[in-house]
């Protein structure tokens, strides 16, 4: 059985879903993507899950790093999850690029190379932004791209994290 609360965040209302094993899904409204993977029968409750996630989103959003984690259970082809995996390795505070995470990854798997534009699509399915950080990715040369919750929301928590450099400010292509 799946389960679902609501939250209200700073960047908008998010969908939070949950099954036995942990958090599945956490997506802000209107985001590409929204509520993908979530079963067409689920309940509304209040899980211990859904107050700890809501504490977690609370001290991040409060500018603080939450120093505790959040069981998640992601669902999702091997690769997307290899690929959500090097994004928990991101710490707070810190960017890595696609490109960085595509020759992570293709090290891990005693490849050559590995597409970061492979890469870009597992990490655009995302389906636990935030706590899965996946606003913490840049494009080439730390330009601001692609973000399923919206390239001014990926700012805004870049932001929250203190991490913008100039360039990426001054970088309104989204």
């Amino acid at each position: 059985m799946e389960y679902v609360s609501n939250y209200i965040s700073p960047l908008g209302k998010m969908l939070l879903a949950a099954d036995d094993k942990g958090l599945t899904g956490a997506w802000f409204e209107g985001q590409k993507y929204f509520a993908r993977g979530l079963g067409s029968e689920y309940e509304e409750c209040k899980l211990p899950l859904f107050k700890d996630v809501k504490c977690w989103l609370d001290l991040y959003f409060s500018g603080q790093e939450p120093k505790f984690q959040i069981p998640i259970h992601l669902i999702g082809t091997s690769f997307q999850q290899e690929v959500w995996e090097l994004l928990c390795e991101i710490p707070y505070g810190e960017t890595r690029t696609y490109g960085e995470i595509a020759a992570k990854l293709a090290k891990r798997r005693g490849i050559v190379s590995m597409s970061a534009q492979a890469v870009g699509g597992a990490v655009g399915h995302n389906p636990i932004p935030v706590i899965v950080p996946c606003h913490r990715v840049l494009g080439a040369g730390g330009s601001l791209t692609g973000y399923a919750g919206g390239v001014e929301r990926k700012r805004k928590l870049l932001e929250l994290e203190g991490v913008l450099s100039e360039a990426v400010q001054s970088d309104r292509r989204g």
